[in-house]
């Protein structure tokens, strides 16, 4: 056994609450969105991305709240994670199942409203959509300086920074047309006015997810957004640590403490897990990890599968037919059977690969660094983004808004994560 060096974790700013404050406010945020979750998952779902008509009435009457206000965290529920969409049924996200329980969860849920705080919040009536995007991509800098300010900062201030941001924006920017051309809005405001419309609707925005709270001529970061602002420039992983005595852990557990490890420590601990306990249990344990909503242990558990080796094939051959876990069964069948693990994805559909791909991006955005996930964009087998876009859409995987809204969020080309973020925008609301 080795000893592997890691950098100590970079230590959160002075007065930033504890993790467990930090959700228990983030559980007060979405205490809305967590009511109607359940409601859609206990009873009878209302199957489109929008709440309908009869399914909002009986949500409104059965919870005792405003139509308005319930159409509201049904729609933080779906991009928080608490609520996924397979089909006409509406189920509850792995973040909902461990809301009570898992402080990291809460706060990994409330990152991805933060981080499509403008889906939340809809951006003002006749701006064109290229000053939106540009307002969005300047968003990260004025958070910066809320951050390092530590506390008010005046409105011209954030409306300097923003119309510096954007002019550098311009002249920074290539723009590759995505789809039909846009019509520009009537030329009816000048510069200053548009940038301080758009930071008005950027503040709103970032105020309604609970990110930052809006005073007389000024803004200041809640604890939350303190604390969320600072994890993104650290480009730290609210990922679980590795648990001391993997063998002795539950393959759940055991999956998390290797989730760091490179691929030949990882398989040592497999091997050392599964020869403790029972192959068949083992199988048995690992293909439920796999079938939970955490996309990483999913990945996770089919490598810790090929450890096994025969023993695992009659089993993972029985769930080829389970639509999240096919394409890793038939990539795990394929290398069994003596494929190149290389060549081994010529095994999956167009459909089956693009579901992997967004699967995949899922475990990224819960758990990976930043470049990771603009990196994976060169594993789709699509070739062109606009193409990408289009297939993630259709494939109906019930991650698919959360991970474009943080691959736009990620991404440091403006016109790529334009056309990102209307995917989303255009997935969430159910649109073509």
């Amino acid at each position: 056994m080795t000893t592997r060096r890691t950098r100590p974790a970079p230590r959160p700013p002075e007065g930033t609450p504890a993790p467990a404050e930090l959700a228990r406010q983030a559980r007060a945020l979405l205490a809305d969105a967590v009511r109607i979750a359940r409601w859609a998952a206990d009873g009878e779902g209302p199957g489109t991305a929008s709440l309908a008509a009869r399914a909002l009435e009986r949500a409104a009457a059965a919870m005792e709240l405003p139509p308005a206000q319930v159409r509201a965290g049904w729609d933080r529920a779906r991009l928080a994670g608490l609520i996924e969409l397979h089909g006409d049924t509406a189920r509850p996200g792995w973040r909902l199942r461990a809301w009570n329980r898992d402080d990291s969860a809460v706060l990994r849920g409330w990152v991805a409203l933060f981080d499509a705080w403008s889906l939340v919040h809809p951006s003002p009536e006749g701006i064109e959509a290229t000053a939106v995007a540009e307002a969005v991509e300047a968003v990260p800098q004025v958070l910066s300086l809320l951050q390092l300010s530590a506390g008010p900062v005046p409105m011209p201030a954030l409306l300097d920074l923003l119309g510096q941001r954007v002019a550098e924006l311009h002249e920074e920017r290539c723009e590759v047309p995505y789809g039909p051309p846009e019509q520009p809005a009537p030329a009816t405001e000048n510069p200053a006015d548009l940038n301080a419309l758009l930071l008005d609707w950027a503040l709103e925005g970032l105020a309604a997810v609970g990110a930052l709270t809006l005073g007389t001529g000024h803004a200041t970061l809640t604890p939350l957004g303190n604390w969320a602002v600072w994890v993104k420039l650290e480009q730290i992983c609210v990922a679980a640590q590795s648990p001391a005595g993997n063998i002795e852990q539950s393959a759940a557990d055991m999956l998390h403490g290797c989730a760091r490890l490179t691929p030949g420590p990882a398989r040592a601990e497999y091997r050392a897990w599964l020869a403790a306990r029972p192959v068949g249990s083992a199988v048995t344990e690992l293909l439920a990890v796999a079938r939970g909503e955490d996309a990483l242990l999913r990945g996770l558990a089919f490598e810790a599968l090929r450890v096994v080796g025969a023993p695992a094939e009659p089993v993972v051959r029985s769930v080829v037919t389970e639509v999240p876990l096919r394409p890793y069964a038939l990539l795990w069948l394929a290398e069994y059977e003596g494929a190149d693990p290389d060549e081994a994805q010529d095994v999956l559909s167009r459909e089956e690969a693009t579901w992997l791909w967004v699967d995949t991006a899922a475990a990224v955005a819960d758990h990976g660094e930043t470049g990771l996930l603009v990196r994976h964009l060169d594993s789709a087998v699509q070739g062109t983004v606009p193409a990408l876009l289009d297939e993630v859409r259709a494939v109906g995987h019930p991650r698919t808004v959360q991970v474009l809204v943080a691959l736009a969020a990620a991404h440091p080309d403006p016109a790529l994560a334009k056309a990102v973020r209307r995917a989303a925008f255009q997935v969430h609301t159910g649109g073509a």
